[in-house]
């Protein structure tokens, strides 16, 4: 099963311990993480289910290229991890 944590900035707002969670997708996942912490979504993703634009996600170390297109295959082991990102001038 891949392992999902959300970064302190964000679980300091609502506690969600890293999760072992079933998905073969990155969308499958969050949306399983979600289950653990319902308001983390609403901080995560927008309103058509797209990745915050102050919210950086991912999968092994590797940043997703899109913030739409959220079927990134997963693997047994991955590793998603889910922060703040900064912004600002």
């Amino acid at each position: 099963m891949p392992t999902v944590e959300f970064a302190p900035a964000l679980t300091r707002h609502v506690p969600c311990a890293p999760q072992a969670v079933e998905g073969a997708t990155l969308r499958e996942a969050l949306d399983n993480a979600f289950h653990a912490a319902p308001a983390l979504r609403s901080y995560v993703l927008d309103e058509q289910g797209a990745v915050r634009k102050h919210v950086a996600v991912f999968v092994n170390a590797r940043q997703i290229a899109s913030r739409t297109q959220l079927d990134v295959s997963l693997r047994q082991g991955d590793k998603v991890m889910v922060i703040q990102a900064l912004t600002g001038g």
